[in-house]
């Protein structure tokens, strides 16, 4: 049975072993093997995963033991990791991270942002299904346009309390 949850501090080198395994055969053929590679050290690093965990900004789809998907945002409230295994794909465990991580958000907070890559076709359909809307593209420096980020907005509409507090009765 899959279960969303907050991360916890224990759970950081689990999600770190997650982005090794994922991240470069899902962006190898998107970005190119070095930039894949790149991306696992600089974001997927216990410094970095284990700051958001400690912050409260890490959500996890634990599946009997094993963490199977993640949603992280960022502490200006982007989501910037929403990773699924992709025998996970398509049952509704994005949407359901994507809505917990927006359920965490200040109450001043009114959009749910995220970011992407363009190559990153797939995530970016996703993200028009679920509703976002492209707000800008900031080419990448090298000026490769698969390297450009693709940022996206939806309102936020409907915020419930997470994690859920279990049911009465």
């Amino acid at each position: 049975m899959t279960r969303l949850r907050p991360a916890e501090p224990g759970d950081v080198g689990a999600i770190c072993r997650f982005g090794e395994k994922h991240i470069p055969p899902h962006y190898t053929p998107l970005i190119g093997d070095a930039a894949a590679h790149r991306q696992v050290r600089r974001w997927w690093n216990e410094s970095h995963i284990g700051a958001a965990v400690m912050e409260g900004r890490v959500v996890v789809a634990d599946n009997d033991g094993h963490i199977v998907a993640v949603g992280q945002r960022g502490a200006d409230h982007v989501v910037y990791k929403l990773y699924l295994y992709p025998e996970h794909r398509g049952r509704g465990l994005g949407r359901r991270l994507l809505d917990a991580l927006a359920s965490q958000l200040p109450a001043s907070v009114d959009k749910l942002r995220i970011e992407h890559f363009a190559a990153n076709e797939r995530a970016g359909a996703f993200y028009e299904r679920e509703g976002f809307a492209v707000e800008r593209i900031e080419p990448d420096p090298s000026g490769d346009p698969a390297l450009a980020v693709v940022w996206r907005a939806r309102p936020i509409t409907v915020r419930e309390e997470w994690p859920r507090p279990p049911a009465l009765g």
